[in-house]
Order: C-alpha cells, then sequence, then structure tokens
C-alpha cells in the first residue's frame, strides 16, 4: 500500500468514526434531523423489539417516538473498529445506552453490540445499515421502549 493510500484509509476510517460521533451527540441533544442526516435515504435500522425499520424517515420517526420523552440521554460508542473498502465500509462495536426519565435517580441503561454498514457519495460517508443488539439491561425503562 502507497502512502497516499494509508492516508486515504485513515482519512475515510476518521470520516465514518466522526459521521457516528457527530451523529450521537445530535442524537443525544434530540437534534433528531442532524442525527438522520447521517443516514442514507433507504436506511435500515435492525433493532430486537423494534424489527427492521426501512427508510430515513421512519428510522427517524421510530427513533424520535422512542426516545423524546427522556429528560436525559447518552449514546456511548465503544470498541469501535472500521473496515473501508472502496466507497463501502462496515464497522462494529459496543453501545452503552443511558436515560432518564421521571426519576433522575432511576435511570435506564442498556448495553450490546453494534454492526454498522456505511456507504460514500457525493455527501461522504453515511450510515446504511445498523444492526444493534441488546446483551444486558438495568434498572427501570419507565416508558417502555426498549427491552
Amino acid at each position: 500500500m502507497t502512502p497516499e493510500q494509508r492516508l486515504r484509509l485513515l482519512e475515510d476510517k476518521e470520516a465514518v468514526r466522526g459521521l457516528l460521533l457527530r451523529g450521537w451527540r445530535a442524537l443525544d441533544g434530540k437534534d433528531f434531523a442532524t442525527w438522520i442526516a447521517g443516514w442514507t435515504p433507504d436506511a435500515v435500522l435492525e433493532f430486537g423489539p423494534w424489527g427492521a425499520v426501512h427508510g430515513r424517515d421512519a428510522i427517524r420517526a421510530t427513533v424520535e417516538e422512542a426516545e423524546a420523552a427522556y429528560p436525559a440521554m447518552q449514546h456511548h460508542i465503544l470498541n469501535l473498529h472500521i473496515e473501508v473498502n472502496g466507497d463501502a465500509a462496515t464497522g462494529i462495536g459496543y453501545m452503552w445506552f443511558v436515560a432518564t426519565g421521571a426519576d433522575p435517580a432511576d435511570p435506564y441503561a442498556m448495553g450490546g453490540p453494534y454492526d454498522w454498514e456505511f456507504r460514500r457519495g457525493p455527501d461522504g460517508w453515511r450510515v446504511a445499515r445498523q444492526r444493534l443488539g441488546v446483551s444486558w439491561t438495568t434498572g427501570r425503562d419507565p416508558l417502555r421502549n426498549f427491552p
């Protein structure tokens, strides 16, 4: 691999990482428009209790409905690993989600594996598919939006 190819690979990996981090910070701030802008129009979100949700509009509506009622949320992406192959990329990592309901002293948390597919288009990298599994939960989900 030439130095130019290695540099391009590093730039692509950092662009994908930045896409995820900007998106999840926007989600935590309830800026659903900014968050969903990081997805392709034909994206698919697969999450156990919801099944597969197809299309950017449906993904936004599903997530906004599930998370909008929480006063505060934090989405953490841990152990992120990205592989780039031209204009496609894959990623794996872990989720640690914490949300407060009516009683901030009793937060709900869950964690599990992420599995992503990304595509590069005219506007840069976007999420094309996200699979999310739940390995554990703690606390009480008063809104019963999650498993």
